[in-house]
């Protein structure tokens, strides 16, 4: 029988050091750790499928809360069946002493019990992942209407982008060699041309009219 972890945070910029610690309080060693860094609303993570091949009957996974395996419904009663049921492997959820598989009575409690605490908490974490992706949509739908803008502000465009610009004006260069040359990207490239040519079509406009 082996211990394993499965840890899990929604973006590359969190930090997994308080799961990875909780794991190493029980004795988990390192190489049995699996950590992935992306949303939990399905199981296509790269680490969780590694960790699936790993486990054998009888062996142990841990997780810190069940929010950290995962948070859609279906998707998390599916696993758990998956793990306990085919794979016969015990799970315990640190954070909620109930779910854990491992307190048997009459060889059926632990079980039992986990399985009808696990569909009130997935369903818990389903609605808090759906009651968020909700207040997101409000924010940015009120931000919108107030003007503001979302986002990475727009680079500004460099005093060399007009030398740069007559150069591939008169095909010269290439966009990607233009945006190479001004340390940036195409898509950035091309925006710049695209503004400052409206630019100049707004000021010849202008003059027209005068």
């Amino acid at each position: 029988m082996k211990k394993y972890a499965y840890i899990r945070v929604s973006s590359k910029d969190q930090n997994v050091s308080r799961q990875i610690e909780a794991m190493h309080d029980i004795g988990i060693i390192d190489k049995n750790m699996f950590i992935d860094k992306q949303s939990g609303k399905n199981f296509n993570r790269e680490q969780y499928q590694l960790l699936l091949k790993k486990l054998k009957k009888g062996d142990e996974l841990y997780v810190k809360s069940i929010d950290r395996f995962g948070r859609d419904y279906d998707e998390i009663q599916e696993q758990w069946r998956y793990l306990t049921r085919k794979i016969f492997v015990d799970i315990v959820v640190l954070d909620f002493p109930l779910l854990d598989t491992r307190n048997r009575v009459n060889g059926i409690t632990g079980k039992f019990i986990s399985d009808l605490v696990l569909q009130i908490l997935s369903y818990v974490a389903q609605v808090e992942r759906e009651n968020t992706k909700q207040r997101q949509a409000e924010g940015i739908r009120i931000a919108k209407e107030r003007g503001i803008r979302l986002g990475r502000p727009p680079k500004s465009i460099p005093e060399e982008f007009k030398e740069i610009y007559s150069l591939w004006k008169d095909n010269k260069i290439s966009k990607r060699k233009g945006a190479l040359m001004l340390h940036t990207n195409h898509n950035t490239f091309s925006s710049w041309i695209r503004n400052y040519e409206k630019s100049i079509e707004n000021n010849n406009d202008k003059c027209e009219q005068k």
